[in-house]
């Protein structure tokens, strides 16, 4: 089992570590003070709870769950306002339970096996989307999310006032919608959602996810990936985070942690051999995971991020948007084929693939039960998995 204690990083004197039993071994759980004091001045600048009981009742607060013990927020889950937000999530969540996730973990279990015994998943191009990470990798113990957006303290919830609360659940609610119907985030939209309320940026989203997917959210750290690529723990202030650190207890009673960075994967922003890749390849070649990609990795200028995936992670999954169907010929990988392929949408009319639909229509692509991506109409949707190998690509 990976380790959950960060490379390169040292425990201040007026620390104490608590420890959980893992398949017969000690297994760091989280760092926490000795005293009344932070343990890290970042704890108070996220203005993440202490202590980790409170802190995942924050998680559950923001997922319109019951506390799991004492409730640290009575007065907010005794309104009106966090009962209408706990409905709609409950409705969101059984939509959301047949439409995409017993499909999906029965399709994963039978299809991606070899690559889910992977103890790491990385997610470009992912935002805050650790929902559809946890369903295609379960087991990933480290999961690497990076994006755009930034990622902002946790407001006091308990100095806010009703109306600061209603407005930032029902932006919550707002921002978690399309994924959850429709597999993705309307870039455009989550944007405006995620600077509008009081929950800003993308850690509220990761934690209304990770707790409604059955995690106990333990601790969360300001991070950052140094010159050598190790990620260390970083001096926090109010104002956006380089990157964050969440480690949970997943439902399989394995620890977790879920690395967010923000990130420009352009060639402007990412070089090659650069600490953040250096960092991901650390991790034993993890799988990577593509979906509403908004088809970048198909431009020059994307190359970096596009070679990196053929040729440091074990094998891709990913709907048409990630990498070009034809780059995984070129590196000789093998591909299966899934789903019924007829094209993309209008708006990437720019990066229509005549080679993929021509694979599909040659036959032996297996079907889909779900949609997944911009394409998710069960009926005209497509998910690659490549792996690299000598074979001839093709659809299995």
């Amino acid at each position: 089992m990976t380790s959950l204690v960060l490379t390169s990083c040292q425990l201040p004197e007026n620390s104490r570590l608590w420890t959980r039993s893992g398949q017969g071994q000690p297994t760091v759980r989280r760092a926490q003070s000795a005293g009344q004091e932070a343990l890290f001045p970042a704890a108070t600048g996220f203005n993440v709870p202490l202590h980790a009981v409170t802190l995942n009742d924050t998680a559950r607060l923001l997922a319109g769950l019951q506390p799991m013990g004492q409730d640290s927020f009575p007065a907010v889950r005794g309104s009106s306002g966090w009962a209408n937000h706990k409905n709609k999530l409950d409705t969101l969540w059984s939509d959301f339970s047949w439409r995409h996730e017993q499909p999906i973990q029965n399709w994963a279990a039978s299809q991606i096996s070899d690559l889910q015994a992977s103890p790491a998943l990385f997610y470009p191009f992912s935002g805050p989307d650790f929902l559809f990470a946890n369903l295609f990798f379960p087991n990933a113990d480290t999961v690497v999310l990076c994006g755009l957006e930034p990622c902002e303290p946790l407001p006091p919830i308990a100095q806010l006032s009703a109306a600061e609360i209603e407005g930032g659940l029902d932006g919550l609610e707002t921002s978690i919608n399309t994924v959850m119907q429709f597999s993705f985030f309307i870039t455009k939209d989550m944007r405006r959602d995620l600077v509008s309320t009081r929950f800003r940026g993308v850690l509220p989203l990761i934690l209304t996810f990770m707790a409604r997917s059955g995690h106990v959210v333990e601790s969360i750290d300001l991070v950052k990936i140094d010159g050598s690529g190790s990620p260390v723990l970083v001096s926090g202030s109010s104002g956006s985070a380089p990157g964050a650190v969440i480690r949970a207890i997943g439902p399989n009673g394995v620890m977790k942690r879920v690395f967010y960075f923000r990130q420009d994967l352009s060639n402007d922003g990412l070089k090659a051999g650069s600490p953040f890749l250096h960092f991901v390849a650390s991790l034993n070649t993890p799988p990577a995971f593509a979906k509403s990609a908004s088809y970048l990795m198909h431009e020059g200028g994307f190359s970096v991020i596009r070679n990196f995936l053929l040729t440091q992670c074990r094998g891709v999954v990913q709907d048409p948007s990630g990498v070009p169907y034809r780059s995984f010929g070129e590196q000789g990988w093998n591909v299966s084929l899934y789903g019924n392929y007829r094209g993309t949408i209008d708006l990437f009319n720019e990066h229509q693939q005549s080679d993929l639909v021509a694979a599909y229509q040659r036959g032996g692509a297996q079907p889909l039960s779900f949609g997944i991506g911009y394409l998710y109409d069960p009926e005209r949707t497509s998910l690659m998995v490549g792996r690299p190998g000598a074979m001839r690509m093709s659809a299995r």
